[in-house]
């Protein structure tokens, strides 16, 4: 399961309100070969399932993972900072040994 903090999910909902988002849009996460760590995260807006994605829902926000990245989020949550170190979306993942400084890859 991923889950959402309450940081992310008003963020999210800002998201979808600013970009006229149709009804029914999810968040998709998920992960790629790639970055200084070795994998890299993957966020998007989305409308279409695919086979083999696992939706779930958190405080009211619907996100879509495929089952392959599914096993590198496994009790990931999505938060949000607005900090001076930057601002945006980011992965507290519990299953990541390694991150890059950015934040934006890591290694199991």
């Amino acid at each position: 399961m991923i889950t959402v903090s309450d940081n992310a999910k008003n963020y999210i909902d800002h998201l979808l309100a600013e970009q006229h988002k149709e009804p029914g849009t999810f968040v998709r996460v998920g992960v790629k070969a790639g970055g200084c760590s070795g994998l890299e995260y993957k966020l998007d807006f989305d409308t279409m399932t695919k086979e083999g994605d696992e939706m779930y829902e958190d405080k009211g926000i619907k996100i879509v993972v495929d089952f392959k990245s599914l096993l590198y989020l496994y009790g990931t949550e999505l938060d949000y900072t607005g900090g001076l170190d930057g601002k945006g979306l980011f992965f507290n993942n519990p299953n990541a040994t390694r991150t890059c400084g950015c934040g934006e890859s890591f290694a199991v």
